[in-house]
C-alpha cells in the first residue's frame, strides 16, 4: 500500500554538534519529497533523551519539527517513543504510515525520503546503508571500511540510521526493544520471521559520522574503532 504520510524518527542523545547538520538535510529530503509525490505529508520528530548539552536548542533551528524529549535510558526506548509519537500524531491510518529511521550524527542525500517511500509501496521493512564521513585523518580506517563493507542489494546490514517500517508493522511487531544496543536487529528479527515482507538496498544510503566514541556500547562507532 503507497505511504500517504512519512515519519522521520531521529533520537538525539548530546549531539549538539552534529545535529544541525543532520536536520538541514532532512529538511532539504522533506522539500524533495513534497515537490515530487502529490499530497504527501510528511513529519519529524526528534527524540531527546537525557541531554545535558545544546541539542535541543539545535532541534528546533528547523521550524515545523517535533521535538519530545525524556530519560528513556536506552536508544532503543528513544526511538519507540519518536515512532509512537509520530503514528499518534499521524493524519494517517497506520498502514499507510512510513517511518524513516536515521540518527542524529547522520546526514542523509536529497532523495533519502522519496526513495523510502517508493520503496515503501510494495514492502513493509526496508534496510538501506551507510557510509561513514571520509576525513583527512582517517584515510586508512576508511580503507579498511570500504574493503568490509558489502553495500549491494540483498545486503545484511542493519542499521538504525537508515530503516524504514510501515506503521502497522511497527505495532505488530511491538517496536524497537528498550535497548542499549542492536535495538534494530532485533525489530528486523521479528519482522522476517513474521513474514514481512522487506528489501535490503544498496543504493538507498545515507553519511553517518566516522567518530570511533559513539552513543552505545556496541554501535558502528564501536566497529569502527576497531578497524584501526
Amino acid at each position: 500500500m503507497i505511504p500517504g504520510q512519512v515519519a522521520v524518527v531521529v533520537p538525539a542523545r548530546n549531539e549538539e554538534e552534529r545535529l544541525a547538520a543532520c536536520l538541514a538535510s532532512l529538511d532539504a529530503a522533506r522539500l524533495h519529497l513534497l515537490r515530487t509525490v502529490p499530497r504527501i505529508l510528511v513529519s519529524v520528530t526528534v527524540v531527546l533523551d537525557r541531554c545535558t548539552d545544546r541539542s535541543a536548542a539545535e532541534a528546533r533551528t528547523v521550524p515545523g519539527i517535533s521535538v519530545i524529549a525524556g530519560s528513556f535510558g536506552s536508544v532503543g526506548a528513544a526511538r519507540d517513543a519518536g515512532a509512537r509519537f509520530a503514528l499518534a500524531k499521524s493524519r494517517s491510518l497506520p498502514v499507510r504510515t512510513w517511518i524513516a529511521n536515521t540518527d542524529a550524527d547522520t546526514t542523509v542525500p536529497r532523495d533519502w525520503l522519496v526513495r523510502h517511500h517508493r520503496l515503501g509501496s510494495d514492502h513493509d521493512l526496508v534496510l538501506g546503508t551507510v557510509r561513514p564521513t571520509l576525513t583527512p585523518d582517517n584515510g586508512e580506517r576508511f580503507r579498511l571500511w570500504s574493503a568490509a563493507y558489502v553495500p549491494d542489494d540483498g545486503h545484511h546490514h542493519v542499521h538504525g540510521a537508515n530503516l524504514g517500517i510501515r506503521g502497522s508493522t511497527y505495532q505488530e511487531l511491538g517496536g524497537f526493544g528498550p535497548l542499549e544496543q542492536d535495538e534494530d536487529v532485533g525489530l528486523v528479527e521479528r519482522a522476517k520471521a513474521a513474514g514481512a515482507r522487506w528489501t535490503a538496498s544498496g543504493s538507498l544510503t545515507v553519511t553517518t559520522s566516522s567518530r570511533t566514541v559513539g552513543r552505545v556500547p556496541a554501535g558502528f562507532a564501536t566497529y569502527l574503532g576497531l578497524l584501526g
